[in-house]
């Protein structure tokens, strides 16, 4: 019973999953093309995102190779703008903490933008699902997009620049955010934390090698919790 229960949350996830291949295709296309007019050739570019499987972070890294920065600068900065899933992380490790080795493992690999702000929507709403239920889960919203996302860049690598630019590629990005964002403004300090961050990320935007990212995530994480706190406090008090 357990095993086809995990399996339905497994299809849940997928579910939930899909809809984000609409945005995962094009962006992937996008930096298999980027990669391509980089002078990375295509085994080169298949391991960056197979190795990497950021998105954000191999923009970022394959913009500063463009501007010749030093491989420590940009190492860096790929890390920098990355941490922002060693904050996905902490917020699922009450979650997915008590799960086999090998299974955090695997999840911390898989954690991107999507499973985990899919994730986290469906954790907070049932608290009640078991762990195994749980890692199903986040490992089926992450199926439909991680085979897609490197089949796309070994198109985007393949055609280069053959796509026209009348295509638009690049407003898979600005998309993917405003798809996952919009979902989790469910409470107070989740709005006071997004607009906390956005804040920060235009004061912070001549910041040298995308720090402002990280400076803006960390204010807006703090600021989230913050207000979280003072709500329960008041709670408390009522």
């Amino acid at each position: 019973m357990a095993f086809t229960t995990s399996k339905s949350y497994f299809w849940k996830g997928f579910r939930d999953g899909t809809p984000f291949v609409f945005v995962a295709i094009p962006f992937g296309t996008l930096f298999g093309v980027f990669a391509t007019e980089a002078g990375l050739n295509i085994v080169q570019t298949m391991t960056f995102s197979a190795t990497v499987f950021a998105g954000a972070a191999q923009f970022a890294a394959l913009q500063l190779l463009q501007d010749n920065t030093p491989t420590m600068i940009i190492l860096i900065s790929a890390l920098a703008v990355n941490l922002r899933v060693a904050m996905y992380s902490a917020s699922l490790t009450p979650y997915l903490g008590a799960a086999p080795l090998w299974q955090r493992a695997c999840a911390a690999y898989l954690i991107v933008d999507q499973s985990y702000a899919s994730s986290i929507v469906r954790f907070e709403k049932e608290p009640e699902l078991t762990v195994p239920q749980r890692m199903a889960y986040f490992v089926g919203s992450v199926t439909p997009i991680t085979p897609l996302w490197i089949i796309a860049t070994y198109l985007g690598a393949v055609l280069g620049t053959q796509i026209p630019e009348s295509w638009a590629l690049d407003f898979a990005l600005p998309i993917t955010f405003l798809s996952m964002i919009g979902p989790m403004m469910r409470t107070l300090p989740h709005v006071i934390a997004a607009l906390v961050a956005i804040t920060v990320s235009l004061l912070t935007v001549a910041a040298p090698y995308n720090l402002g990212l990280l400076i803006a995530g960390c204010a807006g994480m703090m600021a989230g919790a913050q207000a979280e706190l003072l709500m329960e406090r008041r709670k408390a008090k009522a």
